[in-house]
């Protein structure tokens, strides 16, 4: 793929959208189209600063496309709605399902290479473990509304004969990283924790409410923003064997480690406070998440993973005290 490609970004002034558009400006591609929702006051330094050929608003793409004809070498399609506390599953089913089915059809139609963004939330409690096989699609039992609508969209594509020249669906795991300050309830709890910080001078922990897990020990797969970029840009560089493919570290850590990181991170010694978690999410929490990562290892992909403590501590110094975007 050389630097001149025009490429897609879908969910363009969102968190991981927005950074993959600064990453791919950094490798050179500038060619870029960005589809999102651009009239939120609160997502615009995302896109401050960086290059592309034109924005283009969400609801309006496919019209955009049919007049305009343009060439495209490839598609990220990581917009979404992603508000796992969102129980009205119709919204999800138009902007999860519906037009991630659009962009689909249209990368297929027009021979274009297409990553989309699905996510850990398809596992549900993990009852049948974190493989990325096709098989266990049709099996996941997710505990919210998002993650039914992307593993809905994900058995759509198995069945799907036709299909683009090259496909991948990313299990995102829990990523964080900057430009993730328009998210509010469903920004990263890096994010929270320094906010908390930097404001009472310590965290809040939701309590478990399992016997198996104590306070804080609850444990999810944290991966951070800077390695989801790479990947993203490998696959679009290398197309390996099309298919969906986890994206975590493959290391699951404690949420308390991950308090204690952010507290390394502005140089205070760590303060937690363990509150109850809300009514409405606590049947619906994942105690538990840890990406089998052997696919994408199967396929080449050669880079390390940040571990927890070397990406919260370049997301705290580096972004989060200075107040920087990427």
């Amino acid at each position: 793929m050389n630097t001149d490609s025009v490429i897609v970004i879908t969910g363009a002034a969102g968190f991981i959208g927005s950074c993959l558009v600064g990453y791919l400006n950094q490798k050179g591609f500038n060619n870029l189209l960005l589809v999102d929702d651009f009239s939120r006051e609160d997502k615009a330094p995302n896109t401050e600063g960086k290059l592309f050929l034109e924005k283009i608003p969400r609801n309006h793409f496919f019209e955009w496309l049919s007049e305009h004809k343009p060439r495209i070498d490839f598609v990220f399609h990581i917009g979404a709605r992603t508000d796992t506390t969102e129980f009205n599953y119709s919204i999800h089913q138009e902007l999860n399902v519906e037009y991630s089915q659009k962009i689909w059809n249209y990368c297929t139609i027009h021979n274009i290479p297409l990553v989309y963004a699905s996510s850990a939330a398809t596992y549900g409690g993990g009852e049948l473990g974190y493989d990325d096989s096709h098989e266990l699609v049709f099996n996941l039992q997710p505990l919210n509304p998002y993650g039914v609508s992307k593993n809905e969209f994900d058995k759509w594509v198995m069945h799907e004969e036709c299909h683009p020249p090259f496909w991948a669906g990313l299990k995102f795991f829990n990523v964080y990283g900057p430009n993730e300050n328009h998210k509010g309830r469903m920004a990263s709890v890096i994010w929270h924790s320094f906010n908390q910080i930097k404001e009472t001078g310590k965290v809040k922990l939701f309590r478990s409410h399992r016997p198996d897990f104590e306070d804080g020990q609850q444990l999810r797969d944290f991966v951070y923003v800077m390695d989801v970029l790479k990947v993203c840009v490998w696959l679009m560089e290398n197309q390996p064997a099309s298919g969906l493919y986890n994206l975590g570290t493959g290391k699951a850590r404690a949420f308390e480690d991950l308090v204690k990181a952010s507290f390394r991170g502005m140089d205070r010694e760590p303060v937690i406070e363990f509150i109850d978690m809300p009514e409405d999410i606590r049947d619906k929490y994942q105690y538990f998440t840890e990406a089998n990562m052997q696919k994408l290892r199967d396929q080449g992909y050669p880079e390390s993973f940040y571990t927890l403590e070397e990406g919260v501590e370049d997301y705290v110094r580096n972004y989060l005290v200075p107040g920087k975007y990427f």
